[in-house]
């Protein structure tokens, strides 16, 4: 096994960037999932409109646990899930407090950004969930495969983390909401589409991860970090 490289002795430089990233993809993200979507010309695939960015977010994740290590990605997924409660709540101050006068677009602006409380703990807990196993399964298969085959450390965490947050979210947001043939629907296709998502990213997924190991010194190996997600230490 190849000795574990310190990720603090690194410059972190790009870190800042991909964590603005991270989150942001997350943010947008929720909002979009309001909507379900039919892919043209392919009446049968059903998702959620967060689809066509949460993807990013694990590509992030797993680019966090390779370049900066587990207790990095842990405390960004915590930042993550925060500022999605965060923007939840804001839209709701805004959208419950009075329109000025003359302004019609009240119910239009409601009706988007007015989440229910179930949409939002399905968003928070789904993306908990997710965010912490992927990024769990990626740092235990690195140090066991020596650091090697980051292909399938990537396919194999994805599958993992997509698939509870793709179960998790649509269940608890819209379970009984919508009907019980579309929820199954979406939670598939959400599933399918993600982790392919994730598999044709793969190129590109090794070309960021291999420039970052270059420019921040950093290639950590987390052989001694608890894995607690409840932990903020580098330990």
């Amino acid at each position: 096994m190849r000795p574990a490289e310190d990720a603090s002795s690194s410059s972190r430089r790009w870190l800042p960037t991909i964590t603005a990233v991270f989150c942001t993809v997350l943010v947008i993200s929720n909002v979009a999932a309001i909507k379900p979507l039919s892919i043209p010309g392919l009446p049968f695939i059903l998702m959620d409109g967060g689809n066509l960015l949460f993807p990013i977010s694990y590509i992030f994740g797993d680019v966090l646990v390779e370049v900066y290590g587990y207790a990095q990605a842990r405390r960004i997924i915590w930042l993550g899930f925060v500022l999605n409660v965060f923007a939840a709540t804001s839209f709701a101050i805004v959208a419950l407090l009075p329109p000025a006068p003359g302004w019609d677009m009240q119910a239009n602006f409601s009706a988007i950004l007015l989440q229910t409380p179930r949409v939002v703990l399905g968003s928070v807990v789904a993306f908990w969930c997710g965010s912490f196993l992927n990024a769990w399964i990626m740092a235990r298969m690195k140090v066991l495969m020596a650091g090697r085959h980051l292909w399938m450390r990537i396919i194999g965490s994805t599958i993992a983390g997509e698939g509870i947050d793709s179960l998790l979210f649509t269940t608890i947001a819209f379970g009984g909401v919508w009907p019980l043939p579309l929820v199954v629907q979406v939670v598939f296709w959400n599933f399918v589409l993600k982790t392919a998502y994730e598999v044709a990213a793969t190129p590109l997924t090794y070309l960021v991860v291999n420039r970052l190991k270059r420019a921040e010194r950093s290639d950590p190996f987390d052989a001694e970090v608890r894995f607690s997600p409840f932990r903020l230490g580098d330990a």
